[in-house]
């Protein structure tokens, strides 16, 4: 079994929100097509925007697709995606990116059980959770 891929739904949006997370995460597209290139019948008014695409960044990886019209994307609070971090920099670095025009709901902090972890939800709606665990004392 391999590690669940995150994918993420939008509203006509979704090629400013893979630019967004491609600087946010220091990441690339990896593949990207729209719909008017499927050869499917597609509204007019839908046909530039992403039918499917893959980001990745180091370890990180998850798809992007815009809906088709009539077709709606609500955003709201019921997933979170999960951030893991090796280093402090890193962490605080990306942290940083992606809160770009949103809103921090918990600020980078260090927590009782032994990690930094803040939580933020970006300008397109998406909630993400960091967190960096500090190495453990040998005892």
């Amino acid at each position: 079994m391999q590690a669940i891929t995150p994918y993420l739904n939008f509203y006509g949006n979704g090629a400013e929100a893979l630019a967004f997370y491609a600087k946010a995460f220091d990441g690339k597209i990896v593949h990207s097509q729209i719909f008017g290139e499927s050869g499917m019948p597609i509204a007019e008014e839908a046909k530039d925007r992403i039918m499917h695409a893959l980001f990745e960044a180091d370890k990180l990886q998850f798809m992007i697709s815009d809906c088709q019209p009539g077709k709606e994307v609500t955003s709201g609070n019921q997933v979170h995606l999960s951030l893991n971090f090796d280093s402090l920099e890193l962490i605080n670095k990306t942290f940083t990116n992606l809160s770009e025009g949103g809103s921090v709901t918990m600020e980078l902090q260090d927590t009782f059980w032994g990690a930094r972890f803040g939580m933020l939800v970006d300008k397109f709606g998406i909630s993400w959770m960091f967190n960096f665990d500090y190495p453990k004392e040998e005892k």
